[in-house]
């Protein structure tokens, strides 16, 4: 028996070094990589126990594993939920959320600022099974309230949005779906749960890709579905056992690697994000920058309450539209040209040519995302060159 003490409640930053690590027998520094599709029974009468659920332990790794359980309760400890199922990619995490939780007759309500493929879900994939929705602008409490209807069960939102960094008021959404006996799912990718807190402002159900910032290097794909622990026994358990949407062992390490510097990261490329904001908004160049930590920014008063940071991300439109768009994107050297984000790499991206090209042209106009909007992922680099990279860009345009 160990003489040390137990571990204080640990803050986010040590938490994402230490927290839900699980030693073997060999007492390994770094997490266990468990590469094994089933396990072995001492009896036919333990493999009968842990099948019914009298004993604990594991059955087969599409329903759980060792390094798996290691990376959903590390996110558990940071994003302050009672329990987390890890899935392949943040889209199997935004499907699973959803589809688990509503069936044919139901009835969804969700902002319209939302990534393309989770418009798609929203629309299309619930849309075939019999449940309706309707689209709102996520900022328009009113609109949130109209759409209500007696078979309403989800809400859903991302915020900020993707890729115009809208920032909704999840608090006072999620008193509206409670009050119509509904839960709110939050995409909550673009903050990260270092910058904003979904579950503490009222959400039910927080969705990670955790391809995104906690990998952080362009390495694998992710994803995490969090919520109470009831959700995730009572809707989600048997549709994720049965579908299979489950997170590989090996991307589940690297993804515990990735969130041993998810704050360091963060903070860098946030800090980067600022300066390149400000930058770009003393241009003649540019007609309009969004960023979360600016003043200018249209939901500032919200974006004061429910974040703690400004963002890793920021949009700007460019006199000129596409024309200069590409022209600047082309001019970048230091950043690359990517429809990935969180990176440690600064990417950029023009959204009404990638992610968002299959909206029709007046849904993009409704959204703001116009043929010169660009989208910026601030990596770790020196600030100094990144400032000068997009200085020597804009001088291109």
């Amino acid at each position: 028996m160990s003489d040390r003490p137990a571990t204080p409640p640990l803050r986010p930053a040590t938490a994402m070094v230490h927290g839900g690590t699980t030693r073997s027998s060999f007492g390994e520094t770094s997490e266990a990589l468990f590469l094994t599709q089933g396990f072995v029974y001492p009896s036919a009468e333990a493999a009968e126990a842990r099948f019914r659920g009298d004993e604990p332990g594991y059955v087969y790794s599409r329903y759980s594993n060792p390094t798996t359980r290691m990376f959903e309760e590390r996110m558990v400890a940071l994003e302050g939920a009672e329990d987390a199922r890890a899935t392949a990619s943040g889209m199997a995490a935004v499907s699973a959320a959803l589809q688990c939780s509503v069936q044919a007759g139901d009835h969804v309500v969700a902002a319209r600022a939302l990534f393309g493929s989770c418009r798609y879900i929203v629309e299309t994939v619930l849309g075939r099974a019999g449940v309706a929705s309707t689209l709102v602008d996520g900022r328009d409490l009113d609109q949130w309230r109209a759409a209500v209807r007696p078979e309403t069960k989800v809400f859903f939102l991302e915020s900020p949005t993707n890729p115009t960094l809208e920032v909704i008021d999840i608090q006072a959404v999620a008193e509206i779906a409670h009050a119509a006996g509904a839960i709110l799912i939050v995409d909550n990718v673009f903050a990260t749960p270092m910058q904003q807190k979904p579950l503490a402002l009222g959400a039910d159900v927080v969705v990670y890709s955790a391809t995104k910032h906690i990998d952080g290097q362009g390495r694998c794909l992710g994803g995490v579905i969090l919520s109470s622990q009831r959700w995730i026994d009572e809707t989600l358990q048997d549709f994720f056992r049965h579908t299979g949407p489950s997170l590989s062992p090996f991307n589940a390490w690297t993804l515990l690697k990735g969130l041993e510097t998810l704050p360091l990261r963060v903070r860098q490329q946030t800090e980067n994000a600022s300066r390149l904001a400000d930058l770009l908004a003393a241009s003649s160049k540019v007609r309009r920058v969004i960023y979360p930590g600016r003043a200018d920014h249209p939901d500032a008063a919200v974006i004061a309450r429910q974040m703690t940071g400004g963002s890793t991300l920021l949009a700007f439109e460019l006199e000129g539209g596409k024309e200069a768009a590409f022209r600047f994107a082309n001019a970048l050297t230091i950043a690359k040209i990517s429809n990935n984000l969180g990176d440690a790499k600064s990417l950029v991206t023009h959204p009404a040519t990638t992610t968002h090209k299959n909206l029709k042209e007046e849904a993009r106009a409704e959204l703001g995302i116009g043929p010169g909007l660009l989208r910026f992922s601030a990596g770790i680099e020196d600030g100094e060159d990144l400032a000068e990279d997009m200085e020597r860009a804009l001088r291109a345009v």
